[in-house]
């Protein structure tokens, strides 16, 4: 199997705005401020080749069929300008044109319980079409509003906020300024959602809010990332607390910003992650090598933990034919680490390091213990279209969950992996810095023992 490393090329750019503002914590600012550029020719000419019927990008399946299939399925429902259906609830921030960015509902057009469309919690073990199915019918509606002043904006923003911190499904009625379309938009970052329009004019029923948000969202004086913290500890869910925060819900109540959508869902996997590593690093080392296994929606976690101080790794291998390597012949490998001492800049594969970091990191804090941890990623061709990180912070849940393997030495270990992924092993070892340093560095423990002897 051929395989290419993508070579490094960071670019430096300014921090955001809204983190100098919300947060505090360096290492959260370093993990959204800073990104690295991976450019991908594609072949244009495939698609028009194919037309969906001769696989040739390699996948298993159409991407673009399959959104399209569902988009025809909802359009239907929508016929007018007017909307009225329930909201799991679900709302959107935008981050084109930041500070000034598209923020309103996501509302389908049904009226019944639709509390799972928007709680990835609960989307684990779904296939990709029940999943594309239902995120598909809800209509994003879009309000132009100024994130650095969300108390100026209007009455639709307000009934925005609402939404995201009721804790249950909300009757919404929207009147939009044409008929919703559609823009297929494939990304890793944020869950798909349905056609999007220009909203005229909002109205919701009452909406009950979840007491520990509302908490937090009258606590003018409480941190941003103590609002997050708090609300971790009190057994909130990741997804609403990551609503929350992105509709301006928390921090000091003269600096709250509204928060794009995909940079709220990065900002608490970090904020929450970060916490429990500092936690983290004042428990015994584990002493027993461990790797933990899932898959699902064609993607093979195998989580590596080794006795020792906290570091953690992240790499993943994008098979040819998959949605971020589509027409090339080469398994692309990317990689991130960080030592004992985190990280201040953004990971090059985005925010599936720091969602996988928080489920390994829970793990860790559950048992009070620390290691070095190495997650390994195989994306491969059944996966066909981007979902969004959660899948990643859920599949390495859910491997934390089943009974590790356990052996006496890493080279157990790694003998047992490799027969766990497709990749040959040596290539990760030759993508990897902390594989790397784990074979061939030795330890002063390894020195004394043998002084003993």
């Amino acid at each position: 199997m051929l395989i290419r490393k993508v070579k490094k090329k960071r670019i430096n750019r300014v921090l955001n705005p809204w983190i100098r503002d919300l947060i505090d914590d360096y290492k959260v600012a370093g993990d959204l401020g800073v990104s690295s550029n991976l450019s991908v020719r594609l072949g244009k000419e495939v698609c028009v080749v194919c037309k969906g019927s001769r696989l040739l990008c390699g996948k298993t399946r159409c991407p673009l069929l399959l959104r399209v299939s569902y988009y025809l399925k909802t359009m239907p429902m929508i016929r007018e300008r007017d909307l009225s259906g329930s909201s799991p609830p679900g709302v959107f921030i935008g981050r084109i044109g930041y500070p000034y960015v598209y923020a309103g509902p996501l509302v389908p057009p049904i009226n019944e319980d639709t509390t799972v469309f928007d709680l990835p919690e609960f989307w684990f073990g779904k296939t990709i079409d029940e999943i594309v199915g239902f995120r598909s019918m809800l209509v994003r509606g879009m309000h132009r509003v100024n994130v650095r002043k969300p108390e100026r904006a209007d009455k639709i923003l307000d009934l925005t906020r609402d939404l995201a911190l009721s804790s249950l499904c909300v009757d919404v009625e929207l009147k939009f300024k044409d008929r919703p379309k559609k823009r297929i938009v494939l990304s890793d970052d944020v869950q798909p959602f349905g056609p999007s329009a220009l909203i005229n004019h909002m109205n919701i029923d009452s909406s009950k809010w979840d007491r520990r948000i509302e908490k937090a969202y009258y606590d003018g004086d409480l941190k941003a990332s103590e609002a997050v913290l708090y609300l971790y500890d009190q057994g909130v869910l990741v997804s609403r607390i990551q609503r929350a925060f992105s509709v301006g819900a928390f921090g000091i109540e003269k600096q709250r910003r509204l928060v794009p959508t995909r940079w709220s869902i990065t900002a608490v996997d970090s904020i929450i992650s970060n916490d429990l590593i500092d936690k983290i690093k004042g428990y015994p080392e584990i002493n027993e090598f461990r790797v933990y296994e899932s898959t699902y929606l064609d993607n093979r976690f195998v989580v590596l933990m080794v006795p020792g101080k906290w570091s953690y790794e992240s790499m993943e291998a994008w098979y040819p034919g998959t949605i971020w390597n589509p027409y090339s012949g080469f398994t692309v490998m990317l990689s991130d680490w960080e030592g004992y001492h985190g990280r201040t800049e953004y990971a090059k594969i985005g925010g599936c390091y720091y969602s996988a970091r928080l489920a390994v990191a829970e793990k860790l804090a559950e048992e009070r213990r620390q290691a070095t941890v190495i997650v390994l990623r195989e994306a491969r061709p059944g996966y066909i279209m981007p979902v969004g990180v959660w899948q990643v912070r859920e599949n390495v849940r859910n491997a934390m969950r089943q009974r590790p393997m356990k052996f006496d030495s890493l080279e157990e270990a790694l003998a047992w992996i490799r027969g766990r992924l497709h990749i040959p092993l040596e290539k990760w070892i030759e993508n990897s810095d902390l594989l790397r340093s784990l074979i061939y560095q030795r330890r002063i423990t390894q020195y004394l023992k043998g002084l003993k002897t």
